[in-house]
């Protein structure tokens, strides 16, 4: 199998990048209720997985030191803060509690 060799004319620069809105990337898909849908519930994910791992940072735990607490591996912590994979409502509870937070179901505008 042969491999072709990729030549850059230009180094990359901020001048020579073409940036893309929303709109023109997603465009034909916005108005698509399912993937309005999935947008949304992967944009929930990933804000919360954000969440978790600002409050473990502001406490000064560590990824190990939160999963001692909650019962865990440590490499579910991991998992859980990356925001790629989803999360059970019991493991939810569990790191919330190492957390010294609670959930609370907020009702959604939508």
């Amino acid at each position: 199998m042969k491999t072709k060799k990729l030549t850059v004319k230009a180094p990359l620069t901020k001048k020579n990048l073409k940036w893309y809105t929303l709109d023109e990337v997603f465009g034909k898909y916005v108005k698509n209720k399912e993937f309005q849908r999935g947008y949304r519930e992967e944009s929930q994910r990933i804000k919360l997985a954000s969440k978790i791992r600002a409050t473990r940072i502001a406490k000064k735990m560590t990824q190990e030191a939160v999963a001692q607490k909650a019962s865990m591996p440590q490499s579910v912590v991991a998992r859980l803060e990356s925001g790629e994979h989803g999360i059970s409502v019991d493991t939810l509870g569990k790191v919330a509690h190492a957390l010294g937070k609670e959930i609370a179901l907020v009702e959604s505008s939508k």
